[in-house]
């Protein structure tokens, strides 16, 4: 959305491997001191042995502009700090400089993301915002620096005046110093963990992650994130587990966050997730998967309380559970509801609103695991008042949510929306005071958009003036006349049921809601 940072991913440069998954003796006899830009050539004895560990965080941290300015301080021989290395029986794990060590191979190989290794290493779907990133570095690349085949060829030749001969020479003797943990797994491990609470540390939800790396919702949140692509964190299952989550994790990305979409806004045909970065994606999944697959009792709070993964089974029931609140939410299967992201997902503003997408799966999952039918025909009866209530208070509900305290706001949803179905089935349409009251908020609520005094339309301006207009002349269910959403979720009914002597002319096809074509209509 605006003022989002491009970030470039470049996880493909060093693959990633288990500290532990072999034994043996550690210490070395003899260890380099420093990477030069010849350890990263095809013939280099270094690169087929050189691994991040297998539960480090994804390499998407830098901006192109920090790509291209690290390229450029190798070639000035302008200072860079020292990769930290552990050697285990097997390979040589990358503990701290992953960035630094994967902007150089990136520079070598052409590839910021969308190259040959990056579109294998991502199973060939690289998304539109990882390209604009690539695109973007390479493009600095080329105006500041100079390409790596730029500088080879550069260097053959005798006459350069002296600014690129110094370039020419660092490119064949410059390297990156090297420090080397010493010890087994374990304390590898350790320190990588301390180093990275210091300097760039790692955040909340990359902790999270990383500390729970074997529990299922920490390796579904991973397999859906890349579409069952990239790392395969799930690689110690067997082969048949593996492909089951990966096509389940394919299934819940094409749900959450397809199709891509740009700003300003222009198609109603919109992804329920957002179009968040990488780390704020995870950040909803790891919540969403929560939201699913807790009991009636609320177990598990948290992904800490999950026990441990050990075949697969797990994730693989936890997918499951996503997948059945993701597909009541949208899809084409009988009981999908259908419901219209930008009825219900996207705020005043025409943003994505994460809140509102985990306040209504809260309600859904809720409904779900009390085996509550009678909530699904009771919206269904009621969705054409609700959604329009909904629309006309976006403004409103935005405010309430504003002022509610952040680890709240999924409830406060969920039940703000479940009283206002019940008001508007009972014949009454709830009040702004009653509205507020229920989510509990204290104090003054003031309702509204911030306008800055701008001449021009800002990107939001646009999105939300779309969203407005295009709504007004949406396709409507003629079952409940609820909003439709005929890109994710529709069903052909026949108007006269074929029982009844209907045929599959198209004067008796009518476009409906999944729910309402199989579960409602008689």
């Amino acid at each position: 959305m605006p003022g989002r940072k491009i970030l470039v991913n470049l996880d493909a440069m060093i693959p990633r491997a288990d500290f532990a998954v072999i034994q043996g003796d550690t210490v070395q006899a003899t260890q380099i001191q420093t990477i030069a830009v010849r350890d990263f050539q095809s013939d280099s004895p270094l690169l087929p042995n050189l691994r991040k560990p297998d539960f480090q965080r994804e390499t998407n941290h830098w901006t192109p502009v920090q790509v291209a300015s690290l390229v450029q301080c190798f070639l000035s021989g302008d200072l860079i700090p020292s990769v930290i290395l552990w050697s285990s029986p097997a390979h040589v794990f990358v503990i701290d400089g992953g960035h630094r060590l994967s902007a150089l191979r990136s520079w070598i190989e052409d590839d910021y993301g969308d190259g040959p290794l990056s579109q294998q290493f991502f199973g060939y779907q690289i998304t539109d915002v990882q390209k604009k990133a690539a695109k973007e570095t390479r493009r600095l690349i080329d105006k500041e620096v100079g390409s790596w085949q730029h500088w080879r060829a550069r260097n053959q030749q005798a006459d350069l005046p002296e600014a690129e001969r110094i370039f020419a020479k660092n490119l064949s003797t410059r390297a990156i110093p090297v420090q080397w943990v010493l010890g087994d797994a374990d304390k590898a491990e350790a320190s990588f963990f301390k180093i990275n609470t210091q300097g760039t540390p790692l955040d909340d939800i990359e902790q999270l992650l990383i500390s729970n790396r074997r529990r299922p919702g920490a390796i579904a949140a991973r397999s859906i994130i890349r579409a069952g692509s990239g790392h395969k964190y799930w690689s110690q299952f067997t082969k048949e587990k593996q492909k089951i989550i990966e096509e389940k994790a394919r299934t819940l990305f094409q749900i959450l966050f397809e199709p891509e979409v740009n700003t300003p806004i222009k198609t109603l045909d919109l992804p329920l997730g957002g179009v968040a970065g990488v780390r704020t994606a995870l950040s909803l999944l790891t919540d969403f998967i929560l939201i699913a697959e807790r009991n009636q009792q609320g177990k598990p709070a948290e992904i800490k309380e999950e026990a441990e993964d050990v075949d697969g089974s797990g994730t693989i029931a936890v997918l499951d559970r996503a997948l059945a609140v993701a597909e009541r939410i949208t899809g084409n299967k009988d009981g999908s509801l259908g419901l219209h992201p930008a009825v219900y997902f996207y705020g005043p503003s025409g943003r994505h609103a994460t809140p509102l997408f985990m306040g209504i799966a809260t309600l859904i999952a809720r409904k779900l695991i009390n085996n509550d039918s009678e909530f699904f025909k009771t919206f269904t009866a009621n969705r054409s008042n609700f959604e329009d209530f909904i629309v006309a208070n976006k403004q409103l509900v935005a405010a309430i949510i504003q002022q509610t305290r952040s680890g709240k706001r999924y409830e406060t949803i969920a039940n703000l929306f479940d009283y206002i179905l019940r008001q508007l089935a009972d014949g009454k349409t709830p009040t702004e005071e009653e509205i507020i009251e229920i989510a509990g908020v204290t104090g003054k609520v003031i309702v509204g958009v911030e306008y800055g005094g701008a001449k021009h339309f800002s990107d939001d301006t646009k999105s939300a003036t779309f969203i407005r207009s295009a709504l007004q002349n949406a396709l409507r269910c003629p079952v409940c006349h609820g909003y439709l959403d005929p890109n994710k979720s529709v069903s052909y009914d026949h108007v006269t049921r074929i029982r009844d002597g209907g045929t599959g002319a198209e004067s008796n096809c009518q476009l409906t809601h999944p729910y309402c074509n199989q579960s409602t209509k008689q």
